[in-house]
């Protein structure tokens, strides 16, 4: 068995996990998240711990990946997940306007991004947009699609970056 599939979820206090013959759902704090479960992969919940086991070896992998989703699930419905982004260049900004998000990356138009359902986008500063909620793939991909309007480009270091990123430069040319 995978070594990801032996750990056990510790399911955090405020959490409710329950399995059903084909869904799994997570009740927290910050919402209720659901998964499809998988035929063949058991789930059991004993003294506050979720175990998973597969019926196939050929299963075990996907096994591993379950426990793992099912982690973050337990770690996003109880505290939650949050990308942070920053705008690189003169004259960039970021403003929300009721639930959409105006940037302006030096295009002629400004471009609005609709906030998508479960997800908070705030702007603590002109230049700085937190991406917030309870699944972490969706918070992800929501900060990889404004990411994607105008991402950093390598010789000045310009566009939407996320604040962990590093943007190795290049040198320009020379006559």
């Amino acid at each position: 068995m995978s070594r990801v599939a032996k750990k056990p979820v510790a399911i955090i206090k405020g959490v409710d996990l329950t399995v059903q013959p084909e869904l799994i759902s997570v009740k927290g704090p910050k919402g209720t998240l659901t998964i499809a479960k998988p035929a063949g992969i058991e789930v059991k919940i004993e003294d506050g711990n979720a175990l998973l086991s597969a019926n196939d070896v050929s299963l075990v992998p996907l096994t591993g990946t379950l426990r793992a989703i099912i982690a973050n699930m337990v770690h996003g419905v109880s505290t939650g997940f949050e990308r942070k982004l920053e705008l690189v260049g003169v004259g960039y900004r970021a403003a929300m306007q009721g639930k959409d998000l105006n940037l302006s990356l030096g295009f002629s138009h400004p471009v609005v991004y609709a906030t998508p359902e479960g997800i908070t986008i705030t702007t603590p500063t002109q230049t700085e947009i937190l991406v917030a909620g309870a699944d972490k793939q969706q918070v992800g991909e929501v900060a990889a699609k404004i990411r994607g309007y105008r991402p950093p480009e390598p010789y000045k270091g310009k566009g939407v970056k996320y604040s962990d990123e590093i943007i190795i430069r290049k040198e320009a040319k020379k006559a």
